[in-house]
């Protein structure tokens, strides 16, 4: 018998199998069978599942759709997981699944528990998403945080379809922009000893450069003091990184986010590193050409509109070769099976120079996925929130997530897909009724552990609770919208939309509440889930139980909490 997991390729098999009959009988003519894609209808009222073969052998078969599919029905056989399939025009067959078969599903997701859900599409294929990885010179914006909940997501999903991810943070640690980070650093530090030292042209002015500088004179006192005029000690350009590095993990960690592994731009550079391997290759492959005084990638031969630099005429590799030998490490090095960047969506115009790279250093630019995601709008009281109230600069994550929290953090992040550009309503992020999804939801999770808390204190488990008394039309709607979650998460893991997660957790609160309501809205007794009758509030404590090991899954897989009071 199939699961919630395997029914849609249950049905495929059983329509293309029924296809060959018939075209074995002579009831079809003889024609190649197409895998016979099983979709859900728009309309519920439909049934649970649809196959449209009928209509893509109509042309081959020069048969009407709707003789095809009457064709088709006919050689299915009886199967205890559907009823009888229905045609429908033009050329539809409707799957609706059993009562009892919906009833089984109870019991698989209790089986299942936190690993309900679990899919085998990665087959243990290894994953990398890397995501955030903001230059070090400064805190995390709002900004940030929206990268941070995608990449997160994304990575559970990836999880739960059965990839073996790794979540990394790049770390650049080496260029222009730490340069001006550690001459900022050092002119603070100055400052602070009563040298009048101005900040560099292209410094870093906020307040947090104070703060660290001050951090650096408390532990080290003037140990990084040098004569006047002299550059900034290397010591402390390596310290004030590894403390805005330490602050960003801070920051993170508070937002649910730990990573594999922290990887330092600075070691592409090392003898024998990634950046000499990348460039060796593409200098063998006749793609590096001298101009200019610059090396130059000859992408324009590959399909580029331009060729790019990659080392300067002063001897500095630029970002793109730095991205360059970045991926191969990943790709040839490593050797991830997939490889995900997530970028902001100022990035886009690098995504197609670094397929390109990619492909020259002998890597699948397939395998590489780029997801950009847009900016984010604070707002409050309707009103556009541009500056932080604290420190009159950019708001940073970690005060986002102080006003709201990280689960709504999280939650109104992922609401959106990320090539939308998104608001977000600070008043409604901490409105604790049902027009706040992310209190909708979790509510609907505190609901059901109430129940079943309630029950204990009556005596009464979900254990031995028997699912065949589940009849009710309101509970055997909540099963099939448990049953969706299997499909969010291919979906998510395969077409790199973690939006999915958001609003599927509200249609399956929203489900959940309809079961509840229906209880309330009646005065028979019988009719609540823990009734008179011991069995069969056994067998809805359940379903109960079964609804809050789903909800809670798709929240793990947001990185929210699952509350059980509220």
């Amino acid at each position: 018998m199939p699961d919630t997991r395997t029914i849609r390729p249950y049905l495929e098999d059983l329509v293309a199998a029924a296809a060959r009959a018939a075209v074995a009988a002579g009831d079809l003519p003889d024609v190649a069978i197409p895998g016979a894609a099983i979709e859900r209808p728009k309309d519920p009222a439909n049934g649970d599942f649809a196959s449209t073969l009928p209509l893509r052998l109509a042309r081959a078969a020069m048969r009407p759709p709707l003789d095809i599919a009457r064709a088709i029905v006919h050689h299915l056989p009886a199967d205890p997981a559907i009823e009888p399939p229905a045609v429908a025009p033009p050329g539809f067959i409707n799957f609706r699944l059993s009562q009892t078969f919906l009833q089984d599903q109870v019991e698989h997701i209790i089986a299942a528990g936190p690993a309900y859900a679990d899919l085998q599409l990665g087959a243990g294929r290894s994953a990398q998403v890397e995501f955030v990885s903001a230059n070090p010179t400064g805190p995390l914006h709002v900004g940030n945080g929206r990268g941070a909940a995608i990449g997160d997501a994304l990575a559970n999903a990836l999880a739960a379809a059965g990839y073996r991810v790794e979540r990394e943070y790049y770390i650049n640690d080496a260029g222009t922009q730490t340069d001006n980070f550690a001459e900022t650093l050092y002119a603070r530090y100055q400052q602070l000893f009563g040298r009048d030292v101005p900040l560099p042209e292209d410094g870093y002015p906020g307040a947090y450069m104070v703060e660290l500088a001050e951090e650096v004179r408390t532990r080290h006192g003037d140990a990084f003091l040098r004569p006047p005029g002299e550059p900034v000690p290397p010591e402390l350009a390596r310290l004030g990184i590894e403390l805005m590095v330490g602050r960003i993990r801070t920051t993170l960690e508070n937002f649910g986010v730990r990573y594999d592994r922290w990887y330092s731009e600075r070691s592409l550079y090392e003898p024998g590193g990634a950046y000499e391997q990348a460039m060796a290759i593409l200098r063998e492959a006749g793609m590096l050409v001298e101009r200019d005084g610059a090396l130059w990638f000859a992408s324009s031969e590959l399909g580029e509109d331009k060729d790019n630099v990659v080392v300067r005429s002063d001897g500095r590799p630029t970002y793109y070769a730095s991205d360059i030998a970045y991926h191969w490490d990943k790709f040839l090095r490593r050797g991830f099976d997939l490889v995900i960047d997530v970028w902001g969506a100022d990035h886009h115009g690098h995504v197609s120079r670094l397929k390109t790279a990619t492909k020259a250093v002998g890597a699948d630019p397939e395998a590489l996925q780029i997801l950009l995601y847009q900016l984010v709008t604070l707002k409050r009281g309707g009103e556009v929130v541009r500056l932080s109230k604290r420190s009159g600069e950019i708001i940073t994550l970690d005060e986002l997530v102080e006003e709201v929290g990280p689960d709504a953090a999280r939650f109104f992040f992922l609401l959106r897909s990320p090539g939308a550009q998104m608001d977000f309503d600070l008043d409604l992020a901490v409105r604790q009724s049902s027009e706040n999804p992310v209190y909708y939801v979790q509510y609907a999770h505190a609901r059901l552990c109430s129940i079943l808390e309630r029950a204990r204190e009556q005596g009464l488990t979900p254990d031995g609770g028997n699912v065949r008394l589940l009849t009710a039309p309101h509970e055997l709607a909540l099963i099939r919208e448990m049953m969706q979650l299997a499909d969010v998460i291919e979906n998510v893991a395969t077409r790199f939309e973690p939006q999915h997660l958001p609003h599927y957790a509200q249609e399956l609160a929203t489900a959940f509440h309809a079961f509840n309501d229906a209880f309330k809205q009646q005065n028979d007794p019988s009719l609540k889930v823990i009734t008179d009758d011991p069995e069969l509030s056994r067998a809805r404590l359940r379903l109960v139980l079964a609804a809050r090991i789903a909800l809670a899954r798709v929240l793990g897989l947001m990185g929210m909490s699952a509350p059980e009071r509220m």
